[in-house]
């Protein structure tokens, strides 16, 4: 999955996900464009991994920024191939209890963030004839649990996006929705954290999927490397679960 000469760029790529598809990019000879808010940790990844990466700090719901940052990507790598769409929130919250404020928030980042970077992105995929956007969904676009009404609506959005661009940009351009089940990611560590019994709750996480853990942040890294690469040609305009099997079991009487 050889992607010398050619770049990505990754949003919420200083930590979580975002840092695992870096990694797994960059181990692939890419260029690697890491946009985040989080300056700190976004320059430390960036000289962790090495002289092919670099950090732009960019709030992908701004959309000057996000034309900034593309702009910066070309001028430091003259290229851009791929786009991995990672940048998310989660808020706690029914319908009922959620602010509009907070559903801003969320949908903003979530799905207006993945927009604005496509948006600017494509012109260059097109005048360089492919490339290929990624955008981070969710599980929770076909499951959902209690209390994340908005997080669940911005990732079944984000399907709907991927399906868009897919039909609206092809042969040149495809567009696949990864939805990633549980990760052990930072994200997930500090809502963890947000209960009263926070290892109660991880555990009760690990035991929905039926591998018997959640998913290494890597482990959604290689999934975004593959349908980016020539070996994932042929894969367009679809969600890709990578959830280890929640959601597929169905209680009642056991039989061993």
């Amino acid at each position: 999955m050889s992607f010398k000469n050619r770049t990505v760029i990754i949003t919420g790529g200083s930590k979580g996900i975002g840092a695992g598809c870096a990694a797994v990019f960059y181990r692939e000879h890419a260029n690697v464009m890491l946009l985040d808010i989080d300056e700190k940790a976004g320059k430390q990844l960036a000289g962790e991994l090495g002289g092919r990466a670099r950090f732009v700090k960019c709030d992908v719901s701004k959309e000057y920024q996000v034309k900034d940052a593309v702009g910066k990507t070309l001028e430091s790598f003259g290229t851009l191939d791929f786009l991995v769409n990672n940048a998310g929130v989660l808020r706690y919250s029914k319908v009922t209890e959620t602010s509009e404020q907070e559903w801003d928030s969320v949908m903003d980042i979530n799905v207006k963030g993945a927009f604005l970077c496509a948006k600017h992105s494509i012109p260059h995929m097109l005048d360089a004839g492919s490339g290929v956007v990624v955008n981070m969904s969710s599980v929770q676009a076909f499951v959902a649990q209690q209390n994340v009404a908005a997080y669940v609506t911005s990732k079944s959005a984000l399907i709907g996006l991927t399906r868009s661009i897919a039909v609206d940009y092809a042969p040149q351009i495809r567009s696949v929705a990864i939805c990633p089940g549980g990760v052990d990611t930072p994200l997930n560590r500090e809502a963890f954290k947000q209960s009263p019994d926070p290892e109660q709750v991880r555990q009760e996480t690990i035991d929905l999927h039926l591998v018997g853990r959640m998913a290494h942040q890597d482990e959604i890294g290689e999934l975004a490397a593959f349908v980016c690469s020539d070996k994932g040609a042929f894969i367009n305009g679809q969600p890709l679960r990578i959830d280890g099997g929640l959601g597929i079991r169905v209680e009642g009487s056991k039989k061993d």
